[in-house]
């Protein structure tokens, strides 16, 4: 950026000329402002000759009348030097919209060049205003008596040698800075749209941990910046404020050796009314407005532009996944084990070897899909643990759905699968890679109960989780699978732009759910992903999912078809599990046994929100007249309530 500036100055060498010619003029000002002053006190009113001192008072006028008139011609050559790189830079961006379909052509056309334009100017009027008034002035310094340059000119220096090795410091923790910031933005953006998807998948925690490590990073760099902001007021104070102390110090011995009161006065002017502003200016000017047009060329020039900023994007497929943690030894909470069902061993075992196969030459066995050994989770240090030395190992191409009351724990497992949450004790892997990490997030896909979809195409929200464009064939194929085929119709196809506001909630379902379909992960999560679907559309999912060639199924599931539709059905049941078939577990499981019966009376319903902090949460209940199926824990256990303490002033009815 250097050279490419100095090769524009070197191909507008008139402009430079005229500006420095303009320039000197308006030095002429700076010198005779100091030089005057001091003839009118040594020749003019210290010597009785008032007309003399007079006189030169007009002089030093007359001077600010031509440095006036100078200032006026020097704008002309600022814009001289100034409207050439605006037009480069606008030539450079409309080129690069045009070319690449640059989304972000409008914002740099309208204000990032405007920005350089305007920090250009200011930086060549202060650049141009301190090094000809510096000179300016310390041309008179010499002129009034050498000592008194002595005096000035080296604290000068070094303050502007202290400022100009914090330049580049400066511009690189500005731009950081900066960047920091556009990268809190765009994560924001893409966060808050999929806050439902977030609390859906109990990823709250994780999404606050990614937001706090990026405003930890701009604070870091905010703090940085502030620490070289010290280094820039102290140049400022030992090249503009000290040559004054300096003055005043020596005042008695610049006396002695010669130098006369008017000329230690003008030197005073000098320094107080010329240096110190002009470096001000420099300071601050330079400071902060270089760093600032020092990244807005780089973010308009595609050869030097950093890369943007990037922010956490939620997706159903995964959150932002880290290298896996070393093992932990911590165990959340007292964990007690009733015998024979306080600890799950539940296992749904890999395919069996070929019978007469020869061992040794048997490949090595496939990882299940799915492994869970001595899982543990609690949601505080002092909670009950919801799932407790759970063991579950799915086989490549398994169907589960799991089962249990409202508030038992099926979405924590589909969250601790997913690597949305952190479990206290235990490992779990996804064909065979630990959870969390980034090949394990490859190898499965979570739908959540809300569905997230962004305002686009319809082809770009199907193909979200794959990192090159889908095929048009596949995203027929697999909508009509999954049975989006209908909505693809009536909106045109998959180039078609979708409104998130004007689909209902069923239809963001199956774009989620098609979205996940043409993922490339072989196990798919679905945590009440079909809740707001009629039977015969969940049916269509489901076995969509259940049919892909090597797919793995597990779904939270909240109607009984799903429970059927399933080879095997986990049930959950605080600290205790069961697993088997559907009729295995209608047999000896009173809980799942139930279930059922609730499913048949009540019918679908979507999960209540789960709001209490102690655990006890509204329950789907069949047979109150007057509480709108919500049924709220209130007084000691087992007491009948009167008529009016339900949340709607009802009566309990049903019940006696």
């Amino acid at each position: 950026m250097r050279r490419r500036g100095l090769r524009f100055l070197a191909d507008r060498w008139r402009a430079v000329v005229t500006l420095a010619a303009w320039s000197v003029l308006e030095t002429g000002q700076t010198f005779l402002m100091g030089y005057a002053l001091a003839r009118a006190l040594d020749q003019g009113f210290l010597a009785g000759r008032a007309d003399v001192g007079l006189g030169w008072l007009g002089v030093a006028a007359l001077a600010v009348a031509v440095g006036a008139y100078g200032t006026g011609r020097v704008y002309g050559g600022v814009a001289a030097l100034v409207e050439p790189v605006r037009d480069r830079l606008v030539r450079r961006v409309v080129a690069r919209g045009v070319r690449e379909g640059d989304g972000g052509a409008l914002s740099g056309l309208t204000q990032q060049v405007e920005i350089a334009r305007d920090t250009f100017a200011g930086l060549v009027m202060v650049s141009r205003s301190f090094l000809f008034t510096a000179a300016g002035a310390l041309i008179g310094l010499c002129s009034l008596d050498p000592l008194l340059l002595l005096v000035v000119a080296p604290p000068l220096a070094a303050g502007v040698a202290l400022f100009a090795a914090t330049l580049r410091p400066l511009a690189r923790r500005q731009e950081a800075f900066l960047v920091a910031d556009e990268g809190i933005a765009a994560q924001l953006g893409r966060v808050c749209p999929g806050l439902r998807d977030i609390t859906a998948g109990g990823a709250e925690e994780r999404v606050a941990a990614d937001a706090g490590a990026r405003i930890a990073a701009e604070l870091r760099a905010a703090r940085s910046l502030a620490r070289w902001g010290v280094v820039r007021v102290a140049s400022l104070a030992v090249g503009g404020q000290l040559p004054l102390v300096l003055l005043l110090a020596t005042a008695p011995w610049l006396l002695d050796h010669g130098v006369t009161a008017g000329a230690l006065v003008g030197a005073l002017a000098y320094v107080t009314q010329s240096l110190l502003p002009a470096l001000q200016n420099l300071v601050h000017g330079l400071g902060t407005s270089g760093a600032r047009l020092a990244v807005v060329l780089r973010r308009l020039a595609p050869d030097t532009a950093p890369s943007a900023a990037t922010g956490v994007a939620w997706t159903e497929a995964t959150p932002t996944d880290h290298a896996p943690d070393p093992p932990r030894a911590t165990v959340r909470g007292p964990v007690t084990n009733p015998p024979d069902t306080s600890r799950a061993a539940v296992q749904l075992l890999a395919q069996q070897p070929t019978p007469g196969t020869t061992p040794t030459a048997a490949p090595p066995p496939a990882p299940p899909a799915l492994s869970v050994t001595g899982l543990t989770f609690a949601y505080g240090p002092t909670s009950l643990p919801v799932i407790s030395g759970l063991d579950l190992r799915l086989a490549p191409g398994s169907h589960l759905a799991v089962v249990g009351p409202s508030g038992i724990g099926k979405s924590t497992l589909a969250g601790l699968v997913a690597g949305l949450l952190r479990p206290g004790n235990g490992v779990i892997q996804v064909y065979g890679h630990p959870v969390p990490c980034r090949a394990a997030a490859a190898h499965r896909v979570l739908i959540p109960q809300e569905a997230y979809v962004f305002t686009g195409t319809l082809a770009e929200n199907l193909g979200q989780l794959r990192p090159d464009p889908v095929p048009q064939a596949e995203v027929w194929a697999a909508a009509e699978a999954i049975g989006l085929d209908g909505l693809l119709d009536r909106l045109g196809g998959p180039a078609a732009e979708v409104d998130p506001g004007t689909l209902s909630a069923g239809e963001r379902q199956l774009i989620a759910l098609t979205r996940a379909y043409l993922s490339s992960a072989p196990l798919a999560l679905l945590d009440e992903a079909t809740c707001h679907l009629d039977p015969e559309a969940e049916e269509r999912a489901e076995r969509a999912f259940a049919a892909r060639p090597g797919g793995t199924l597990v779904v939270v599931a909240h109607r009984i078809s799903s429970a059927r539709r399933a080879a095997q059905v986990l049930v959950m049941d605080g600290q205790r599990v069961d697993l088997g078939g559907h009729e295995e577990l209608v047999e000896r499981s009173s809980l799942y046994r139930d279930l059922i019966g609730g499913w048949s009376r009540v019918g679908s319903q979507p999960p209540l929100p789960l709001r209490d902090a102690d655990g006890v949460d509204a329950v789907a209940g069949p047979g109150l007249a007057g509480d709108r199926r919500h049924v709220v824990a209130h007084g000691a256990v087992g007491q009948m309530e009167a008529a009016g303490d339900l949340g709607d002033g009802g009566a309990p009815g049903g019940q006696g």
